[in-house]
């Protein structure tokens, strides 16, 4: 994949894994806004509580999934530049607390009470948003202006934690509070399976077999972890999610197969492998089914039939992509694909303004909020290509 690193080496770039993310941001931005319109057919939104999936719910398993391909790329570049396993281990954990801050950022902006925070939604929501591009934005020349770089990330970093401390919401029962670390919205359980997952590769990189072993183990985990929600097993199996972890285990090993040759050194030998992983996965997910099929309650029936579409969407892309070199058909996604964190932020900035609550589909019915939801879409994606294209980045 493409980004180049710290020092400013170019990392070679598997084309195919930015089509497949690009398409995920635009998936991910169009289903955001499809599920504010009313009217449309079930298969449209999430199932919530409701046993079964839509595409909808495959989604989410999409982003973890390609997370989980970037993470060998940027755990052996740090190591072939001469960095120690505990600076990378550093590094892993300062890019999942960032993701953890991004998403509870998201996730409480809705519920700032002014009168305790002393401060308006909109004006806390501004203010949130100039402190993420200050702390984790990248521009052209910025090795030639260290400490520009530095100066403007460390007021975006303080930015954020008085922001953060600053914040108040009201509860249901009428108290007042501070954040609510119930949910860590998508950023945030982003964050914590990148942490399990890069903790894991850059300790077992040299061992494909454990990395396959803990791959079947999350799997376990998740099971349990199923199991105690239903049957009241009095132990947390899951204090990561290990369903998450699991797909996300998922993209690192697809990695290792497709593009690292770790299991398997020509295409066909790739193609037979990942149908076989998919037809035990798929069959594994069937055998689970009542255990249920929900990704509200992350049950490991969702989990594996999501990994069995993202294996062979991703043996299918490589294909394409990779091995034929089809890629001008793609062109409008891939810068999204490249740096998937900004239009992910610009998406949701009409939802937490509500100056521009107009530009969603809230409160639209039928084809108009169809047409809304893909105006957005489009115009996220447009922006991003044209900020990136200018050379800014955003990137934690």
């Amino acid at each position: 994949m493409a980004s180049p690193n710290e020092g400013g080496t170019r990392i070679p770039r598997v084309i195919s894994v930015d089509i497949f993310r690009g398409l995920n941001v635009a998936l991910m931005i169009l289903v955001n806004n499809l599920a504010e319109v009313k009217g449309l057919p079930w298969w449209t939104y999430h199932r919530g509580d409701v046993n079964g999936m839509t595409y909808v719910d495959m989604v989410f398993p999409g982003f973890l999934f390609l997370m989980g391909m970037s993470i060998p790329l940027s755990v052996d570049a740090r190591t072939s530049h001469g960095h120690t396993k505990l600076s990378i281990f550093w590094h892993i954990i300062v890019r999942s607390l960032g993701l953890l801050a991004l998403g509870l950022f998201i996730a409480n902006t809705p519920h700032v009470d002014s009168r305790s925070t002393h401060i308006s939604q909109s004006w806390w929501t501004v203010l949130g948003l100039v402190a993420i591009a200050l702390a984790w934005i990248r521009f052209p020349g910025e090795h030639q202006h260290k400490l520009l770089r530095r100066t403007l990330h460390a007021t975006g970093l303080s930015m954020i934690a008085v922001l953060l401390m600053m914040f108040r919401r009201v509860t249901p029962e009428g108290h007042t509070a501070g954040l609510d670390f119930s949910y860590w919205e998508i950023l945030g359980l982003l964050g914590w399976a990148y942490l399990l997952v890069s903790t894991l590769y850059l300790f077992l990189a040299k061992r494909p077999k454990l990395l396959v072993t803990s791959f079947v183990a999350l799997l376990c985990l998740n099971v349990l972890g199923c199991l105690r929600v239903l049957y009241r097993i009095p132990h947390d199996w899951n204090p990561f999610e290990a369903g998450l972890s699991f797909l996300t285990m998922s993209g690192v090993l697809a990695y290792l197969i497709l593009v690292r040759n770790s299991y398997a050194s020509t295409f066909g030998q790739k193609t037979r492998l990942v149908l076989l992983a998919v037809a035990i996965l798929f069959a594994a997910g069937f055998a689970l089914q009542p255990l249920g099929i929900s990704k509200n309650h992350d049950t490991p029936t969702w989990c594996l039939y999501s990994t069995s579409a993202n294996l062979l969407l991703a043996l299918l892309l490589f294909w394409v992509a990779d091995v034929k070199g089809h890629t001008t058909w793609a062109k409008s996604v891939i810068p999204a694909g490249e740096n998937p964190l900004f239009p992910y932020m610009l998406a949701y900035v009409p939802f937490l303004l509500p100056q521009l609550y107009a530009l969603t589909s809230i409160g639209t019915h039928g084809s108009w909020g169809v047409a809304k939801s893909a105006f957005l879409t489009v115009l996220v994606l447009a922006v991003a290509t044209l900020l990136m294209r200018r050379g800014l980045r955003l990137r934690v």
